[in-house]
């Protein structure tokens, strides 16, 4: 997470995380929550290492207890200066010593614990060989909701990553498409989400014609022609928060077969969108969008979920897909992105980022999703 990030939460919001990480961890059955560098420390605690080696950097979050981040003595200087280290203890463990030790102290020997799920397995291993007697499990399977529901601030930093996503789309929809490759076009839009205050860009896609049947299809050297349809897809992070949206053009006049799928895969997405409302399971804003491209006849061109999650990450819980019946709450954030692929043809994406009202959703993208004609 960049400064400008950090500097929109205090030291009080990550205690207040961390403290709701251990009440869940207990509710769910724990002994407690491990967790490596990444997003759910940086989410928790403010702390991101400068670089993430082989030496072991653990959070220990247990109920009762106060929390206890164990660092490399050579690295708690930065630790301490995260801004949620007022709020936790430092164990630092010096080259040559036992970290898996160090750690087993702050464990109950036969506990189960959810630990993150990048945390490398040679410190998994580590500690099941030091504590035989305990068990683990992904966060993603033990608390998948630990991160989806954003306060006020997320949602602000949220807000202003789709926004500035919006920008760079109103930019990018005046370039040249017709004679350049993708990467060419891939390359503007990564400097324009830049220049909007992306500090990272995780992806530009860019599939033109028979390409944008392919939903993540990788950018190559393929001159977009006229006549193309073509499939935007970009996203990265603004001061720690993620952006996702899609939009899909057409080089010149299309066809009414492309004006038809066009728009009826907006139809989806507007169909998706209604269906977010406080309590809705996620699966029904999938079930909403699905519905009018199975209706059309195209149901098996749609070939993903209709969305996923976004915060610190650009791809979280929760996801919106048959058989996922957790509720939606308020302040939950994650893309309605309905397609139709046609293999060897087109393809046509439409994605907003949506999060929950209390009464119902709000986009955090607003540009046109109507058909964009470029030249």
């Amino acid at each position: 997470m960049t400064g400008a990030a950090s500097a929109s939460f205090t030291a009080d919001d990550y205690k207040a995380r961390m403290e709701r990480a251990a009440r869940q961890a207990a509710d769910a059955g724990l002994a407690g929550l491990l967790v490596a560098p990444g997003p759910d420390l940086v989410w928790l605690t403010g702390y991101t290492p400068t670089a993430v080696t082989e030496r072991l950097t653990l959070l220990v979050l247990a109920p009762g207890r106060d929390p206890v981040l164990v660092v490399p003595t050579l690295e708690a200087p930065d630790a301490e200066r995260a801004l949620g280290a007022c709020a936790l203890t430092l164990r630092d463990w010096t080259d040559g010593k036992d970290p898996y030790a160090a750690t087993a102290a702050l464990l109950d020997a036969d506990g189960r614990f959810g630990i993150s799920d990048n945390a490398w397995a040679m410190h998994l291993l580590g500690l099941q060989r030091t504590l035989p007697g305990t068990s683990y499990a992904s966060l993603t399977e033990a608390l998948p909701m630990l991160r989806a529901v954003k306060d006020a601030a997320e949602l602000e930093l949220l807000a202003a990553a789709g926004a500035a996503a919006d920008a760079a789309f109103e930019e990018i929809r005046n370039v040249a498409f017709a004679g350049r490759r993708e990467s060419d076009v891939a390359a503007d839009l990564a400097g324009l989400l830049r220049r909007f205050g992306h500090s990272q860009v995780d992806f530009t896609i860019v599939a033109s014609g028979p390409n944008g049947a392919n939903p993540h299809h990788e950018v190559g050297d393929r001159v977009i022609e006229r006549g193309d349809m073509v499939v935007l897809d970009f996203g990265g992070l603004r001061d720690g928060y993620g952006s996702d949206t899609s939009r899909t053009v057409h080089v010149g006049e299309p066809t009414d077969e492309e004006r038809r799928v066009h728009d009826l895969v907006r139809e989806a997405q507007e169909a998706g969108f209604h269906a977010v409302r406080p309590g809705a399971a996620c699966q029904e804003v999938d079930r909403a969008a699905r519905a009018v491209i199975e209706d059309a006849g195209y149901g098996e061109y749609f070939i993903h979920r209709t969305g996923h999650g976004i915060g610190v990450t650009t791809h979280e819980p929760p996801y919106m897909i048959e058989g996922e019946e957790q509720p939606l709450v308020p302040g939950m954030c994650f893309s309605v992105e309905p397609g139709v692929y046609l293999p060897g043809r087109f393809g046509v994406r439409i994605e907003d980022i949506v999060t929950v009202t209390g009464d119902g959703g709000r986009r955090l993208n607003n540009t046109a999703r109507e058909m964009v004609i470029v030249d």
